[in-house]
């Protein structure tokens, strides 16, 4: 289906490695281990302690073939037979507990680590202005802080203990398989023809699997969108029957990850069938050319005896072991090397929107000034989204902002939280530019309220003390009187302890527009931002809470967006906005007589005659 072809070049895929800082993958798991190096210690420790027991094994292995195989007119040893055996079998035992602890530890480590690693992700996050958040998306920065954190914690639990313990093993088997077969170099010299092959293989899988994991994970994120954007909508997915239509776009995304995962997983098959050629053709080899040397090497100086055989037989599997898991370690890095690349692109993205040194930290008042103000998104944008804006707003007056959808109304109250910084020009507070203040103070006097209001699960008191810390419950039930929903909170047995379900599932439209009002009276902000949230309210519960900012809250400056006429009419002065410019500004009597994009937006939903006569 043509309309459902899947763009796999999204926000993850488009932040590659190369157009970002570049991530140094190392780096990442040693700053994101703070806390947990002591398992870590600990479980090298352990892994040392289990290749030294292991190793030893075979070795002792020797004499008890040695103890059952006498020389020509002796008798079989039987005290060493037992003594070693004994050793053998205590020594095994010893591995298995080593090897036990080595895991639990290295578990605990990783777990440390993966905590860590999502508490540094979603802190940075926090810092985020909403051109960082839209630079990768929100669906994309689920993916990495859940999936790829997750396939970097496994990585991590597995390499604590290989990136010890394989090449280890594989130096100790190797040695005592030396020191064997010692003068005969013939063993020892199969390794080397060996290795060059496996590594050849090794080298093909990881370079070869690293793109796939790229286009995995950039689906992934595409999928999160999908399923995010399908159950905030479902309602309209539903409303108009298209349950069969989203079904199969999220069939056709999660087909190309399967698509993807499935070529992945074929390269990675190659690396089990590889090692097994190499360890069976290593021991057939050994068998062979010790054979030789036992049966035909009698009269040599330094025969090849069946003693020696057996413990070399051992080190060959525990050399293609420690290969194998070397191996392994090289492909759990290619499947998480992209996961780590797309968690260190997050953890090195730092804010655009940042304080300055010695930035001030006291807002006088709520004025307001946008002097010669340009605004894009992005650079690149051939478009203004705000054009040449010029507006003087005294502290304590009230402004009402009306224009047609995409008018650029919410970027335009956007700029005075310092949500986004301008392109030229500046916007000023308090008489002072934005970007000389401290980013928390600033928002700490900004109060702003939007359409679609959130609040979080939890209780009304949770959700009201976003505004104050430690608001009393008299001061929230006096905010709740301001935005007339305190005769609601009065109706619950528990008041302000009754349950906030999941972004507040629980209220209606107008109930959230009006608790997320109070909550923004709880800051006592200096300014306050009203983005079409009383859209859902009634026209006589708007009029209320309108006339109760002006009575309760007179030098606090008010700026309401909205669609309806009611809700600006009486503001000390009205901009009228269209395609990003500010094609009017004044009361609302000067704009019915200069304005007629605004009388016929008042006469449309009032009629043409006075208001408070219809009234």
């Amino acid at each position: 289906m043509k309309d459902k072809t899947i763009n796999l070049q999204s926000a993850g895929e488009g932040l590659s490695s190369s157009k970002v800082k570049k991530v140094k993958l190392l780096k990442i798991i040693i700053e994101n281990m703070t806390g947990y190096w002591k398992e870590v210690f600990a479980t090298w420790a352990l892994v040392l302690l289990e290749i030294a027991c292991e190793v030893a094994v075979p070795f002792l292995s020797q004499y008890v073939v040695g103890a059952i195989n006498p020389a020509p007119g002796e008798e079989i040893n039987v005290q060493n037979l037992i003594v070693f055996s004994i050793l053998m079998i205590g020594l095994a035992l010893l591995s298995a507990a080593f090897g036990i602890l080595a895991g639990f530890v290295a578990g605990k480590a990783a777990s440390g680590f993966g905590k860590n690693l999502r508490t540094n992700l979603y802190y940075n996050i926090q810092d985020f202005s909403f051109s960082n958040i839209d630079k990768f998306s929100t669906s994309s920065l689920v993916t990495r802080m859940t999936t790829d954190v997750n396939n970097a914690q496994l990585t991590v639990a597995a390499m604590i203990r290989l990136v010890v313990r394989a090449p280890l093993l594989l130096i100790a088997a190797l040695v005592l398989t030396v020191v064997t077969a010692w003068p005969h170099w013939e063993v020892p010299a199969i390794f080397l023809c060996i290795a060059p092959f496996l590594g050849a293989i090794l080298l093909f899988i990881t370079v070869a699997v690293h793109p796939l994991f790229v286009k995995v994970f950039s689906t992934y994120d595409d999928l999160n969108s999908d399923v995010k954007e399908n159950l905030e909508g479902i309602r309209v997915v539903k409303s108009y029957a298209r349950e069969e239509y989203e079904g199969e776009k999220f069939s056709n995304v999660s087909t190309t990850l399967y698509k993807n995962f499935l070529k992945a997983e074929k390269l990675i098959a190659l690396n089990n069938p590889a090692m097994s050629v190499a360890m069976y053709t290593a021991i057939c080899l050994i068998a062979f050319i010790c054979g030789n040397l036992i049966i035909y090497g009698a009269g040599d100086a330094n025969p090849f005896t069946i003693e020696q055989l057996t413990p070399l037989l051992s080190y060959v599997i525990l050399i293609l072991t420690s290969l194998m898991l070397l191996s392994l370690v090289f492909v759990m890095v290619a499947m998480s090397r992209n996961s780590l690349e797309r968690i260190g692109e997050v953890l090195n993205e730092t804010s655009d929107l940042t304080s300055k040194e010695n930035a001030i930290t006291e807002v006088k008042d709520g004025s307001i000034d946008f002097d010669n103000v340009d605004f894009r998104y992005f650079k690149t944008a051939e478009k203004k989204v705000l054009d040449n804006i010029n507006v003087h707003v005294p502290s304590g007056s009230s402004v009402g902002i009306i224009g047609a959808t995409g008018s650029s109304k919410t970027t335009l109250i956007s700029l005075i939280a310092r949500l986004y910084d301008v392109e030229n020009g500046s916007v000023k507070v308090g008489g002072e530019d934005v970007r000389d203040y401290d980013l928390k103070v600033l928002r700490d006097s900004v109060a702003v309220v939007l359409q679609k209001n959130i609040l979080f699960k939890g209780t009304l008191r949770s959700n009201l003390q976003w505004g104050k810390k430690d608001a009393t419950d008299e001061e929230m039930m006096h905010a709740c009187s301001l935005a007339c929903i305190d005769d609601l909170v009065k109706s619950y047995p528990n008041t302000f302890d009754h349950e906030v379900e999941q972004g507040g599932a629980n209220f209606s439209g107008g109930q959230k527009q009006r608790l997320c009002i109070a909550r923004a009276l709880l800051k006592k902000p200096k300014i306050l931002i009203l983005d079409d949230s009383t859209s859902a309210v009634d026209t006589a519960t708007d009029a209320k809470i309108r006339k109760a900012f002006i009575d309760e809250l007179p030098g606090m400056t008010r700026i309401i967006v909205a669609q309806r006429i009611l809700s600006i009419k009486d503001c000390d002065q009205i901009l009228v906005i269209d395609d990003g410019k500010i094609i009017a500004n004044g009361t609302n009597d000067e704009l019915m007589k200069s304005c007629a994009v605004y009388k016929e937006i008042y006469e449309t939903q009032i009629g043409g005659g006075d208001f408070d006569e219809q009234k």
